[in-house]
Order: structure tokens, then C-alpha cells, then sequence
């Protein structure tokens, strides 16, 4: 656990407008997709998080050179071809980056190892790298997990790839091996899953079949520079959407520029669901996904059985839903989420002994949880070094009844740097302390 921890106490309204940090699930794709382009690509909004800085980090190894602009942005000037790194590619908390990055040297003659940090080390890789081998990638895990041995190989064959269980990292993977292989690679998707691939590699010139059914690529083929702008991430928004339902102040609480992909958007349906207020404004375009202002107003929110289909498209924002729901009137019920056991931390498990440590009544299942709102005191809640568990009971804070000490907070910078501050500039103060002064 790191000594890293946090003190919320309850205060006033969360009031006033947010400019949301670029998404990161975008930010790791520019760095991979710049770094195999015909050309130099430049992105206004990269999110200099841990996780991406990681990427960042593993393209510029593998011979890319990224520059940062006077502008705030970044221009990744990829290198002719790829070549081995002199050490292993250290991707931190990353599970995005390691398995996306799998995919893209699958095919690419390069030896090389991929690894992270203890929790990443813990979480499973075959998924990816099962079907990347019947695409004749050559490909060692350690026990399924990182980590992750690439040796040279390719070209790689098409394949035709039914995923057991939607996941858009596993897509994304055998996509971007898709770009190196000799025909048409499809993925097929038992349930609609994030398309932020799709998306970038068609606005960077490559020819992509995409719909509900899965996407396609056919390849050999290399992405093309340009000039993009990454939208606001959602995920980042969703504490503050939270927040300002069950916090707000009489005015809404207002965030910019937020990306609005229908593949993410899950947690707003759920939330409108629920009773939540939530205004839409300014829909634009940028890099090809949807991106508007959204306005946030305190809502008396109602447990709700959340539908089975909205879980895939939600699936990262869950922790903030759980706090949303221990503060609504009456149950709300969650199943077929068991993919939350493997993310970052067991979230089922976390969340559910947080919730209970703050006088939340909650049922852990299998698959999700059922919880029963109420008033939320204060107490101490271990986080499991989770970024999302940590900032989604920082929000719930303004709404308990005393302070609420948060452990093992250290891994918030892998996704939203700055969120203290950004909490701060919408009335929401987050104290840094030491572990045994929450006792």
C-alpha cells in the first residue's frame, strides 16, 4: 500500500465550470498510432497521465521521437521502422497500453518485453495474446499474465475473430496486429464495446469497416499524420457528473469539452435513469468521436435496476455509480459486471467493503452489486490503489455526514493529474495526509 492518502470533508455546493483533461483511452492511441504512421502527427489535448506517459515512454524505445509543443500539445514523428528496445517496456498501472501495444509488435519482427507495475502484473493477458498467436504472432505471458515476451515475427495472417466477452482492449489489440497482416482482420463483438480505435484509425486514413457487429481492417496499411485534438474524458468526468447530482449548488455545475462516444456513454443513461439532470449543449466533432458541454444539476436520484446492456458501455465509470447509488432513495441492482474483478482492483470487492465502511448497506455478488442507499457517514475507506475507487469516494465525501480518509491514493496520476486542484476550483477541498492521521 503507499503512504499517499487523502482527507475529504463535507463542505458547500460543488458550483462552477471544469475543463475536463483529454481522454486517455485517445491519448495512449495517439502515441501508438503516431508512432506507426507515414507522417508526423500532432494532438492538441494528450493527457500527460502516468499511464500515458508510459506509452509515451515505450513508442519513443521503439524509435519514435515525441516532441511537446509550445501550444500544449504533442507531435509524434515516427521512425521509418520500429525497432527493438534496449530494455524491457515498462508500462506502469497501464492495462490499455501493454495490451494494445501486444497487439501493434505482434507482427512486426521485434523482440521485445512488456511489463508493469505489481498490480499490472496481476492481470490477464491471454485474452489478448491468444488470438494474436493464431494470427502466427510468437508470444510467451508469465502465468497469463505480464510479463509479456514478444519475439520477432510476421507477417502475420488475417483472421476472422469471434471475442468471447466484449472487450475493447482485445479489439483494439487484434486490430492494430490487423494493420500488419496480409488480408482483411475482423473482429466480432458479442456486445457493442468502446470504438476509439476504430475511430482514430479512420480519421488517420485507414480504410475501417466498424459497426455494432465488431470492426475490420485490411492491412498491410500505416496510418497517415495530421492534426487531431483529444477529447475531454469522459471517465475523468463521470465524479464530477456524480458529484454535481448529489452536491450541486442552485446553478449547475458545469463541465466543457467532454467526449461523448455512445460506446462510453453508459453511465449517462444510467443516471438519467436514476432521476439525474444532465444537459447536453455545443455538440461538436473532434477526431471523429462527439464531444459537448454538459450542465449538472443536484437531482434526488432513485435506486434503479441498472439494464444489462448499458453495463459493457459503462463498464469504467461503475465506481462512481456505486457512490451515486448509495446516496439515492431505495435499491439499485447490478449484474453481469464480473469484468470489474479484473481491472485495476477487484471493484466489486473494493467497492463494496468502502461503501460498508462508510455506513452504506451493500450485497456483494459475483457479477456486481445490490445496494441499499442511505446516509453516508465518515470513516476510513482503502481504495486498493484503485485511481477510479479513490476519486469516486472523494465525490461522495461532500455528501456524508463527517470526513471520509481515502488510502492508497498514489495511482490518481495515472488518469487525472491535477484532480485534487480540479477538485478544489469546484468547491470540493482534498487534504493529502499520511495514513495513520486518519486513526
Amino acid at each position: 500500500m503507499s503512504s499517499a492518502a487523502w482527507r475529504v470533508n463535507p463542505g458547500g455546493p460543488l458550483v462552477g465550470r471544469l475543463a475536463i483533461p483529454g481522454d486517455k483511452s485517445i491519448s495512449h492511441r495517439v502515441m501508438l498510432l503516431g508512432a506507426i504512421g507515414s507522417a508526423p502527427l500532432e494532438a492538441q489535448g494528450f493527457l500527460r497521465s502516468e499511464d500515458c506517459l508510459a506509452t509515451r515512454r515505450a513508442v519513443e524505445a521503439l524509435g519514435a521521437q515525441v516532441e511537446d509543443l509550445p501550444d500544449g500539445g504533442v507531435r509524434v514523428l515516427p521512425p521509418e521502422r520500429l525497432h527493438a528496445p534496449a530494455g524491457a517496456l515498462d508500462f506502469g498501472n497501464s492495462g490499455t497500453g501493454i495490451r494494445l501495444m501486444t497487439g501493434l509488435l505482434a507482427g512486426r519482427g521485434i523482440e521485445a518485453v512488456l511489463t508493469g507495475d505489481e498490480s499490472l502484473r496481476r492481470r490477464p493477458m491471454e485474452r489478448v495474446a491468444a488470438p494474436l498467436r493464431r494470427m502466427g504472432a510468437r508470444l510467451e505471458t508469465c502465468g497469463g499474465c505480464p510479463p509479456v515476451q514478444v519475439h520477432a515475427a510476421g507477417p502475420l495472417q488475417a483472421i476472422d475473430f469471434l471475442m468471447p466477452v466484449a472487450s475493447a482492449q482485445v479489439k483494439s489489440a487484434v486490430l492494430l496486429a490487423g494493420l500488419a497482416a496480409e488480408g482483411r482482420t475482423v473482429v466480432r463483438q458479442p456486445a457493442v464495446s468502446r470504438d476509439h480505435t476504430e475511430r482514430m484509425l479512420a480519421a488517420l486514413g485507414c480504410k475501417v469497416e466498424a459497426g455494432d457487429w465488431g470492426a475490420a481492417v485490411t492491412g498491410p496499411t500505416r496510418p497517415t499524420g495530421g492534426r487531431v485534438t483529444v477529447p475531454g474524458d469522459f471517465s475523468s468526468a463521470a465524479f464530477f457528473m456524480v458529484g454535481g447530482l448529489l452536491a450541486g449548488g442552485d446553478a449547475p455545475l458545469e463541465l466543457a469539452g467532454v467526449g461523448l462516444n455512445p460506446t462510453r456513454t453508459g453511465l449517462l443513461d444510467i443516471l438519467t435513469m436514476m432521476g439525474g439532470r444532465i444537459e447536453i449543449s455545443h455538440l461538436r466533432e473532434e477526431c471523429g468521436e462527439p464531444v459537448a458541454d454538459l450542465r449538472i444539476w443536484r437531482s434526488e436520484l432513485v435506486g434503479i435496476d441498472v439494464p444489462p446492456g448499458l453495463v459493457p458501455l459503462a463498464i469504467d465509470e461503475f465506481p462512481a455509480l456505486f457512490v451515486a447509488a448509495a446516496l439515492a432513495r431505495g435499491t439499485t441492482r447490478v449484474r453481469g459486471a464480473e469484468e470489474l474483478r479484473v481491472k485495476e482492483s477487484d471493484r466489486i470487492a473494493v467497492m463494496a467493503r468502502g461503501l460498508a465502511a462508510v455506513g452504506i448497506h451493500v450485497i456483494e455478488q459475483p457479477d456486481g452489486l445490490l445496494i441499499e442507499g442511505g446516509r453516508m457517514t465518515g470513516g476510513i475507506v482503502d481504495s486498493g490503489g484503485d485511481h477510479r475507487v479513490a476519486m469516486s469516494f472523494a465525490v461522495a465525501a461532500a455528501r456524508a455526514t463527517g470526513p471520509v480518509h481515502i488510502l492508497d491514493v498514489a495511482n490518481v496520476a495515472t488518469s487525472f493529474p491535477g484532480f485534487e486542484q480540479a477538485a478544489a476550483s469546484v468547491n470540493l477541498a482534498i487534504e493529502a495526509t499520511r495514513p495513520g492521521a486518519a486513526a
